[in-house]
């Protein structure tokens, strides 16, 4: 829960407070706010700190409410003196990874943005999708805003260029071209002679286009297309012109946004202190290339604050930085900002906060989208707010059910039992929040014991670590509410946690929905005209069912493992993660070809005949 602001507090400092405003010094240097805890809750930095501390505490008039919610929970106050304001930029960036403050500005990562990767070291590289970007030296395009848009992207590239479509950092020899090589959507690496210098021509044409260099790849696509045809090589000149063909097409389909052909970013916010929507537009050779969206629901800072602490930690790990960014406002270390993307790019970067012209109109579109988003967000929180109030009334619950925690039970005829727990908060999964559990006291298949010892770990803690749910939710009928009443009534939190269950139809009976029970009563809730409802919560089910899955998955998996490699000699914690990693299974890795398993890091011939024979030897004792 956010805290609330008492303006009543608001007087003369008091004498803690009077005692860092003494001590603190007149020299730049870094501030940290920690709270009752000790925890840190806000890292600032200054280039005078008394006078940026007086800002907090020696104010007579009444400070702007996200400065009073920060000040009421300041106890304890630490400064570090730096030699020069550029040295605290660098430290506050620093301490805010350390601490991951509260009330700082922290990006999140990039996990659900799909990104493309090409590892232009690899002989024969392919473009793949993924969701998280390594510094491991491979290069990364996006992330792009949805799926649809990185599919279209990797349609349009398979149609253009012949980057083959086989996974894996190594090509794996075929005894037969695949059907893409018979499409002509490949160049068959796998099993035709490939000129390592004619496919490497055609990765760098690729990222030209993922980098937005279309229109100066169409160029010289033209001028060896005319150099063909001049050479007499009709054939290739004609391959050229269909591929040049395609680009323009796909370049007539991107908006051009300006004259020049700079490339530009441009960051515009909006919104309130509530939540503020920050949107960064890419501009590549004057055509739009893509759109994103930051939200910030609860931060101290204020517009100035928001873009530096954005441009900070949005181009420190950015694959690529422009040489111009356009911002809707005026950071207030605009000139160290600038001094440090170039040591980062290596060549200047521009930032400019433009009023008038065709820069100021781009930032005015950018900050039109900014509210577009910041509108939409609002009015989905305000669905989902109304939709757990109707929860509340439907389920008959004390409170509005804020926190939601979902368990379910996952085992293979009681081999390697497992439970998983998932958490809805403000009616969205907060998934840094689920738990998984091995089952530790179950031999025979029993799921009433395994609820019973799950919900045990999880709310017998004297302190426990996390806050008490506003509704608890089971995966069974009236068996398995049962056992959850009990154990929260053995805990004594009947009264502080709410609970239900959540059971399958049945459709042998003629059921048609699935069914949710209450503590005390025989009949399940009828849900009438609220069926959306109903389906909320068999989304949180069927969430928790796909996540106990997957752990279930992945503890039988490395059981498999465990007790067919550990039997080899010579193959150790490592070889055993090289083998999983690559091949997945144990059939797989029975299946494949001694070059392949001795061409894996750490790996080589001899070790790889003997875990074959050895594989082979033991399936051939269970047969």
């Amino acid at each position: 829960m956010n805290p609330t602001f008492d303006e009543n507090t608001v007087q003369e400092p008091a004498g803690k407070q009077r005692e860092w405003l003494a001590q603190a010094p007149s020299k730049p240097g870094v501030y940290l706010m920690k709270n009752s805890a000790g925890e840190v809750i806000y890292v600032g930095k200054a280039k005078h700190l008394k006078r940026r501390l007086s800002g907090y505490f020696a104010r007579k008039d009444l400070p702007d409410l996200k400065t009073g919610i920060l000040i009421q929970q300041v106890v304890d106050l630490e400064t570090i003196i730096t030699a020069s304001e550029k040295e605290a930029l660098i430290l506050e960036s620093n301490l805010i990874k350390q601490y991951r403050p509260r009330y700082n500005v922290i990006l999140k990562d990039d996990k659900r943005y799909p990104s493309l990767c090409l590892d232009t070291t690899a002989a024969y590289p392919y473009l793949a999708i993924v969701r998280k970007r390594l510094n491991d030296g491979k290069l990364y395009f996006g992330p792009y805003a949805s799926s649809s848009a990185v599919a279209q992207t990797v349609k349009i590239i398979n149609k253009t260029f012949k980057l083959r479509k086989c996974r894996g950092t190594d090509v794996r020899k075929r005894a037969r071209p695949c059907l893409n090589y018979q499409m002509n959507a490949c160049l068959g690496p796998c099993c035709m002679p490939v000129n390592p210098r004619e496919y490497g021509s055609m990765v760098e044409e690729v990222v030209l286009f993922l980098s937005g260099r279309t229109p100066l790849l169409i160029k010289t696509i033209k001028a060896d297309m005319l150099c063909a045809a001049a050479a007499e090589e009709y054939e290739r000149a004609a391959f050229l012109r269909d591929k040049m063909f395609a680009l323009e097409k796909t370049l007539e389909k991107q908006v051009a946004v300006s004259a020049d052909v700079v490339d530009r970013d441009v960051v515009a916010t909006a919104g309130t202190s509530e939540l503020t929507v920050l949107t960064i537009l890419f501009v590549r050779s004057g055509y739009i290339q893509g759109l994103r969206h930051f939200v910030f629901r609860e931060t101290m800072a204020d517009e100035m604050e928001l873009m530096e602490a954005f441009v900070r930690q949005f181009y420190e790990t950015a694959h690529f930085i422009p040489g111009e960014i356009l911002l809707s406002v005026t950071p207030e270390n605009m000139g160290l900002l600038e001094e440090w993307l170039q040591v980062l790019k290596g060549k200047k970067v521009r930032l400019l906060a433009p009023k008038r012209g065709e820069k100021a109109l781009l930032v005015q579109m950018t900050r039109q989208n900014a509210e577009k988003e910041q509108r939409n967000l609002v009015d989905a929180d305000h669905s989902l707010q109304g939709l757990l109030d109707r929860l509340q009334a439907k389920l008959h619950l004390p409170g509005r059910p804020e926190r939601i925690e979902c368990f379910d039970n996952s085992h293979l005829s009681g081999s390697s039992p497992v439970a998983g727990m998932v958490v809805y908060q403000h009616a969205k999964p907060a998934k840094s929040a689920y738990r998984k559990f091995r089952i530790r006291t179950m031999d025979l298949p029993d799921d009433y014991a395994a609820m019973a010892e799950v919900l045990k770990r999880r709310f017998g803690k004297a302190n426990r670590p996390d806050p008490l749910p506003d509704l608890l939710l089971v995966d069974g009928g009236r068996g398995q509410l049962g056992i959850a009443t009990t154990i929260l009534k053995e805990l004594s939190l009947e009264k502080e946690v709410p609970c239900a269950g959540i059971a399958k139809k049945e459709a042998l009976k003629g059921e048609t929905e699935d069914k949710i029970y209450l503590p005390g009563r025989t009949n399940p809730i009828q849900f009438g005209m609220d069926k959306d409802l109903l389906l909320f919560l068999q989304q949180i089910r069927d969430e928790t069912h796909r996540f106990a899955l997957a752990f279930h998955k992945q503890q039988r998996t490395a059981a498999a493992l465990q007790s067919e490699l550990d039997e080899i000699p010579g193959i150790g914690a490592k070889r055993k993660k090289t083998l999983l990693q690559h091949f997945g299974s144990v059939e797989k890795i029975r299946a494949a070809t001694p070059e392949e398993i001795g061409g894996l890091p750490g790996m080589n011939q001899l070790v790889a005949v003997k875990i074959l024979e050895l594989l082979h030897a033991n399936h051939r004792s269970k047969a």
